[in-house]
């Protein structure tokens, strides 16, 4: 395959003078093509791909079956505006949601672009149906960028630093983490003392929580903690939003996380993964909940495009057809069991956790059991140096995160783990 004449570092420095500083660049790499969960940059160098565009391509990088479907749908048309001119593919699309997501309750679902597009429009609905304004969301959470999914969001640096004053009604409570020391009995008191302290329940519309939180350190929830909380939920005639965005399309080893748990929310916001790497995101839930906005409420001139609901319906046959599901579980218990492995003598290894695929190692100070962010964005820089791509999330930057397509081989699966361990050890002086 030819290469482009230019490199990375003079694409770099074109990309430096005309983009602004505030978008940044975890790899300092172009893209030439990819396949799967591999990736080749402009200079022909081939690279591990642990970060799958941050859990989009759980279906990797170019399938040939969500090529196809996006092909013959661009051959028909490209775009009308569903509010304007309807297609089938869209209302496809809606009724295997409504029909596959958790809880036995009739469902609706709607299309926008993006996850936070998502987000915004689930509290749309929330106060339209609840007529109360209040949110709660938990700390640590990412929920997007817009400024109402900003101010739901649980961390400051970098996302909400010199954008303030942020939308009202939002608070925060503790999110439940046993490595961290929050039970779910402190994340239950926490929602308890907002109620005593802070707001009154009755303003508040929905609790938004992700199962498995995201940029938050890849922090698995429990059943119980999902009980306890739609328990409370009830009590007070509160909606209970999951947001899916990371977690859902097959990442944690169900087609929704909150699978796992036995709970239905009232809503589920769904993105990444349901394009397949198209930009689709969706709002899915209870048909009365949905059905509170009337007509032109809800809409966006791309929203569900048809290129990304082709894209999307393919996603979901691949899932069935290849079993991936039971592929992230898989993937899941061989990326633990080599990490706990490497905690054995890497004791800069503080925690090995995950759901399915979704698995994440904390670095921490062997001496102190500090957070090691240093350390985790050397292990980034060194192990995109040997051809493999990672990225790190957490509230101190100290976790990396694996986010491999649910395609990947099992070989180069192991290859990408055996550069994470090589790196470390060097790193620690253990090679």
């Amino acid at each position: 395959m030819t290469h482009s004449a230019e490199t990375n570092a003079s694409l770099m420095n074109r990309r430096a003078a005309v983009v602004p500083r505030g978008i940044g660049n975890a790899h300092p790499v172009f893209t030439d093509h990819a396949e799967n969960a591999e990736l080749w940059d402009v200079e022909g160098k081939r690279y591990i791909d642990f970060c799958a565009g941050i859990a989009v391509v759980n279906t990797g990088h170019n399938h040939p079956e969500i090529v196809a479907a996006v092909s013959q749908q661009l051959a028909k048309f490209s775009h009308t505006c569903f509010q304007v001119a309807a297609y089938e593919s869209y209302v496809a699309l809606a009724e295997r949601l409504a029909q596959l997501a958790p809880g036995s309750a009739p469902k609706k679902a709607m299309f926008m672009t993006t996850g936070a597009e998502a987000i915004e429009n689930a509290v749309k609905i929330v106060r339209a149906y609840t007529g109360r304004a209040g949110i709660i969301a938990f700390n640590g959470a990412f929920h997007g960028r817009t400024m109402f999914a900003l101010a739901m969001t649980g961390k400051v640096v970098p996302y909400k630093t010199g954008f303030g004053p942020l939308p009202a009604d939002v608070y925060h409570a503790p999110y439940p983490s046993a490595y961290h020391g929050v039970s779910v009995g402190d994340a239950i008191d926490g929602i308890e003392k907002l109620f005593k302290n802070d707001v009154d329940p009755q303003r508040i519309g929905a609790i938004f929580v992700e199962p498995v939180q995201g940029e938050g350190g890849y922090v698995p929830a429990t059943a119980e903690f999902f009980q306890r909380l739609r328990a409370l939920c009830d009590t007070h005639g509160i909606l209970l939003v999951a947001d899916e965005i990371q977690t859902g399309i097959g990442r944690t080893g169900k087609l929704f996380a909150m699978e796992h748990f036995g709970v239905a929310p009232d809503l589920t916001t769904l993105a990444k993964g349901l394009g397949g790497g198209m930009p689709i995101s969706a709002v899915v839930g209870r048909a009365d909940v949905m059905d509170a906005i009337p007509p032109g409420g809800l809409g966006s001139t791309y929203a569900g495009h048809p290129l990304a609901c082709a894209s999307a319906l393919a996603v979901l046959d691949v899932i069935e057809k290849e079993g991936l599901c039971q592929r992230s579980i898989a993937i899941g218990e061989t990326l633990r069991a080599s990490f706990r492995d490497m905690a054995g003598s890497l004791k800069c290894i503080g925690d090995v956790r995950g759901l399915g695929a979704m698995t994440a190692i904390e670095l921490v100070d062997p001496a102190t059991g500090a957070p090691a962010a240093d350390l985790a964005n050397k292990l980034k820089a060194e192990a995109f140096n040997r051809g493999l791509m990672l990225l790190t999330c957490g509230s101190y930057g100290n976790v990396i995160r694996v986010m491999v397509p649910l395609t990947i081989p099992d070989s180069v699966l192991r290859e990408g783990v055996a550069i994470i361990e090589a790196v470390l050890r060097d790193l620690m002086g253990k090679g």
